[in-house]
C-alpha cells in the first residue's frame, strides 16, 4: 500500500525538480461550484509525468543506475524520463509509437535520451520496449503501474490540500491511472 509518508519523501525529493504549480480559478468553466485547475503544463516538460519518473529514477540503485532505464511513451512520460534521466546522469532509451507526435519526439531527444521508433501504435512500442529492457537489463520505467511513480503523482494531492484544504471534490483524470492513484491515495490518507 502507498503510505503517505512515501508521498512526503517523494515530495522532498522532488522539491528543487517539480515546481509547485497554481491552482487557478476557473469560473467560466462551471458556474455552479468554484473550479480550480492545476497548471502542470507550466513543469520543465510540460505535465506532471516529471514528477512519477523523476522520483523513481531518484529511488534506483547504483548498480540499477549504471544499467540505465528504458521507457515507452508516446511523449509526456517520455520527456519526464529522458529529463529525469539526464539530471541523474544515466542513460536512458525511450521507445514511442511511429505515429507519436514528432515534437514530443525530438523534445524527449534534446533532454538526453534515444528515442527509438517501433510499431503503428503503443501496445507494439511497449512490446519493443519489454524486449529492450531484457536484452540490456535495464530498469523499465512503466508510466503508471509503479509505485514510486505513482507517490511522485501523489505529490499533487499535497499541493492541492495545501492550497485549498477546504476542497470538496478533487476530480483526477485517469489516463494510466499513476495519477489518479497517488492524488487519492494522499487524500484519503490525510
Amino acid at each position: 500500500m502507498l503510505t503517505l509518508d512515501k508521498i512526503y519523501h517523494a515530495a522532498f525529493v522532488l522539491k528543487d525538480v517539480a515546481r509547485k504549480t497554481d491552482l487557478i480559478e476557473a469560473p467560466k468553466l462551471s458556474k455552479d461550484c468554484q473550479l480550480y485547475l492545476k497548471t502542470e503544463n507550466l513543469q520543465a516538460t510540460g505535465s506532471f509525468k516529471v514528477r512519477g519518473a523523476y522520483y523513481k529514477i531518484s529511488q534506483l540503485s547504483e548498480e540499477e543506475s549504471a544499467k540505465g532505464v528504458i521507457a515507452c511513451s508516446a511523449g509526456n512520460h517520455a520527456q519526464g524520463v529522458a529529463y529525469a534521466a539526464h539530471r541523474f546522469g544515466i542513460p536512458a532509451t525511450i521507445i514511442m509509437p511511429k505515429t507519436a507526435p514528432i515534437a514530443k519526439a525530438k523534445a524527449t531527444e534534446g533532454y538526453g535520451a534515444t528515442v527509438v521508433l517501433a510499431g503503428d501504435c503503443y501496445d507494439d512500442a511497449y512490446a519493443k520496449a519489454c524486449e529492450i529492457c531484457e536484452q540490456e537489463h535495464a530498469t523499465f520505467l512503466h508510466p503508471y503501474n509503479d509505485p514510486e511513480v505513482i507517490a511522485g503523482q501523489g505529490t499533487l494531492g499535497l499541493e492541492i490540500l495545501g492550497d485549498l484544504p477546504t476542497a470538496d471534490i478533487v476530480i483526477v483524470p485517469a489516463g494510466g491511472g499513476g495519477l489518479l492513484a497517488g492524488v487519492a491515495a494522499c487524500i484519503k490518507q490525510i
